[in-house]
């Protein structure tokens, strides 16, 4: 029988942390432990959780944890949660998002018909943007199987939807805790570039959006994070030739992309910086034999 372990980072999200907790603890298939990792909340998170029965104790042997640590960062967050994590799969979900009762069960219903294929499993999504239901733009559509090239244009993962074998984080290393925003679009694009994708087409979890805590909105030129990822990926020596070369074209235009924004805030020493590291991507993408050092 699959044991589940749920990671749940939190930020000063008081006014999400309930709901988005209790669609966790009532799925029709229990999760073996919920594991909360508060990245430094000044707000009433810790009242909350307590009154819902988790414990801030180091006994591991409590299947409702609490851990807090001073603000380090989603990624270090739910680095915390796996390395504190004991069960099979890993199951994340963000505070602002909450699970349908039947996403455990389904999810590890669907994904064991395929016990030696995949390791890692995602579901589709319900989108609220303040409080109404939107529909999902056709480039947002998920997919399973070879989702690499999807990858490379967008996180077409939701972490709240994903269940990963722990194995993976042995093999493709954790969250990079560098990465102040598009961690999971690192992630994902390091794992998806050698494994294929479980893929449960039913709406099973709801991703809320539009508020003011959102990673996206706190960051100007989000691409700044999805290059260094990108830079990061043509570093593996497993990377086949066209994934690399695809991945060098991926990265000339979210150069060109953060080019155009810095030139409209007069940037021009980022520019500068950003067009020469651009001039010897396009050099490189002309020649296929050329070791790629971007980093």
């Amino acid at each position: 029988m699959s044991t589940v372990s749920v990671v749940i980072p939190t930020f000063n999200r008081e006014n999400f942390i309930k709901h988005c907790v209790v669609s966790a603890l009532q799925q029709s298939k229990t999760p073996d432990e919920v594991i909360v990792v508060d990245d430094g909340s000044s707000d009433k998170t810790w009242d909350i959780l307590r009154g819902l029965g988790f414990s801030d104790s180091e006994d591991k042997g409590n299947s409702l944890r609490y851990i807090f640590q001073s603000n380090k960062g989603v990624s270090a967050a739910r680095n915390l949660g796996i390395k504190a994590s004991k069960y099979n799969y890993i199951a994340f979900l963000d505070s602002d998002d909450v699970w349908l009762e039947k996403k455990l069960e389904k999810q590890i219903s669907s994904l064991e018909c395929h016990p030696t294929r995949y390791r890692l499993s995602h579901t589709n999504e319900i989108w609220i943007r303040n409080g109404v239901r939107v529909n999902a733009g056709s480039k947002h559509e998920k997919n399973g199987g070879d989702i690499f090239f999807q990858c490379l244009k967008l996180c077409c993962i939701s972490p709240s939807s994903s269940l990963v074998d722990r194995s993976v984080f042995d093999e493709f290393g954790l969250f990079d805790e560098m990465l102040p925003a598009c961690e999971d679009y690192d992630f994902w694009l390091r794992f998806c570039a050698f494994e294929e994708v479980h893929f449960l087409n039913e709406p099973l979890l709801i991703k809320n959006g539009g508020h003011d805590q959102q990673l996206s909105k706190k960051h100007w030129g989000m691409d700044r994070f999805r290059i260094i990822a990108l830079e990061k990926l043509l570093q593996d020596p497993r990377l086949d030739d066209f994934k690399r070369q695809e991945t060098i074209k991926e990265l000339i235009l979210r150069l060109q992309i953060l080019i155009d924004g810095g030139r409209k805030r007069k940037k021009n020493a980022f520019v500068k910086k950003l067009a020469k590291k651009k001039a010897m991507l396009e050099a490189m993408s002309r020649n296929e034999k050329e070791p790629v050092q971007c980093a």
